[in-house]
């Protein structure tokens, strides 16, 4: 699927997503990263959700947003609860959905102005 809208106020948004990858600001990544809206971590590590480590969430910690969209790949799979907990306890809001949703809720969410950090694993 391909967005055609601009990124709000230049910062960093999705404008599309498909099988395999996702396009921020029009440049495609296929592999997993961390997009916020000043930023994109484009190395993020976690390949699958059973692969998840708690080391994974350090970078998004740093960001400090107000809410994470953990987006899990092509399908819904909730990561071990233990490894939000450091989200949960720094007062973080976080949300697990399928990568596609993630994608699309990222981008209504910055639209409101949020500060969102969404965390992709990207099959």
């Amino acid at each position: 699927m391909k967005f055609e809208r601009d990124s709000p106020d230049g910062r960093n948004s999705f404008t599309g997503y498909g099988e395999g990858y996702v396009q921020v600001s029009g440049q495609r990544h296929v592999a997993s990263l961390v997009v916020a809206g000043d930023r994109v971590i484009a190395d993020w590590p976690a390949a699958s959700v059973e692969a998840l480590r708690a080391d994974h969430f350090a970078a998004i910690l740093e960001l400090a947003p107000e809410i994470v969209l953990l987006g899990t790949g092509a399908a819904f799979r909730f990561p071990d609860a233990a490894l939000l907990a450091p989200l949960y306890r720094a007062g973080i809001g976080v949300e697990v959905m399928d990568t596609p949703a993630a994608c699309r809720t990222y981008n209504i969410l910055l639209g409101e102005g949020r500060n969102v950090v969404a965390a992709l694993i990207v099959p």
